[in-house]
């Protein structure tokens, strides 16, 4: 196998992030016994953060980009995989201390690699990729915890985000109530077509005032931004709400009382995305693959091409992306 293209991130004496693209040899790929030529991958906030050097995310240098990659087998020592069949392979440590899905070829343990689900093309898994097994996961651990579309609405917040534009229109498809919570007055029409009903602004709720107990609103909720918002959003639960906090976009700090708790027997469920394993990994990319695959998703998706790659981080960084990238890396 010759050298391939594959975006790699290294850190200079100074701890600077920087990344490009090389060209890679094979015998430098890490351990794994299923060897994928990469056909799509996708850019998550996750990623953004690690190419940009913006959140301390790589565990070891040099490493290859990318936390998620779709492809086909090209060779594989696992019973379970054989060269041609197609697959995807999120998170773990995937992109972080494991070469990532932004190459040619990735070779990944394979407890880390799905077959591709049936109602999947490989593009389509990687417009979901990371953010919509989050957002997939977020809602079967809530429907497991009793959240039903006849217990009340749903609040999204970070709504524009890929893992909010997912849940959305994820949450629509399965008869919710959704109200969206966005800082982007101008996206309100892109959010309704979505599916939320309903649009509430940050500007316009002081969330830094919340009372220990507000006014009961919300069935359920997916957070993506912690902090206020994420104490806000607790006291604001109907009884036994479901809360399920899926990131920390504003603040990794919580400061709330029990009172949500105790009085009202709310629920909040955190979403490890990251490290899930199966059966429950598998049951939720089916999902993906039937009834939670939004409708909506080609129309949410951005494609860029391999080489466009490294100038698209800054805007995720600077908050200007709506709904999710896909990197096309090769073909099918």
């Amino acid at each position: 196998m010759d050298a391939f293209q594959a975006f790699v991130l290294t850190q200079d004496e100074n701890k600077q992030v920087s990344g490009k693209l090389v060209n890679f040899e094979p015998e430098n790929l890490d351990a794994g016994e299923v060897l994928v030529r990469v056909c799509y991958s996708s850019i998550n906030y996750k990623d953004a953060l690690a190419a940009t050097g913006k959140g301390r995310i790589i565990r070891r240098f040099p490493c290859i980009g990318g936390i998620d990659l779709s492809g086909v087998v090209a060779a594989s020592s696992d019973t379970r995989f054989q060269p041609g069949d197609k697959v995807l392979a999120t998170s773990f440590d995937i992109g972080v201390s494991h070469h990532g899905g932004y190459a040619q070829y990735a070779r990944i343990p394979a407890d880390w690699v799905l077959p591709l689900p049936a109602g999947l093309n490989l593009k389509e898994a990687m417009a979901l990729g990371t953010a919509g097994f989050t957002a997939a996961l977020a809602i079967t651990r809530m429907e497991d915890n009793g959240l039903a579309p006849e217990k009340g609405p749903v609040l999204v917040t970070g709504a524009t985000g890929g893992v909010g534009s997912l849940a959305i229109n994820m949450l629509a498809r399965c008869g919710y109530d959704i109200t969206a919570l966005t800082g982007k007055q101008e996206e309100e029409g892109y959010l309704k077509e979505l599916g939320a009903r309903h649009i509430l602004l940050r500007d316009d709720i002081n969330f830094g005032e919340a009372k220990a107990l507000e006014s009961a609103k919300w069935a359920g909720a997916v957070d993506s931004t912690g902090g206020e918002i994420l104490a806000w959003l607790l006291a604001s639960m109907q009884q036994a709400g479901t809360v399920a906090s899926i990131g920390n976009a504003a603040s990794y700090n919580l400061n709330t009382t029990v009172f949500p708790f105790i009085l009202r027997g709310v629920s909040l469920l955190g979403i490890d995305s990251g490290y899930m394993g199966n059966p429950l990994r598998t049951q939720v990319w089916q999902r993906l693959g039937a009834e939670l695959k939004p409708d909506m998703l080609a129309d949410m998706t951005t494609t860029i091409a391999f080489d466009q790659l490294p100038a698209a981080f800054t805007q995720f960084i600077d908050g200007k992306v709506k709904g999710r990238i896909v990197v096309h890396i090769g073909e099918e």
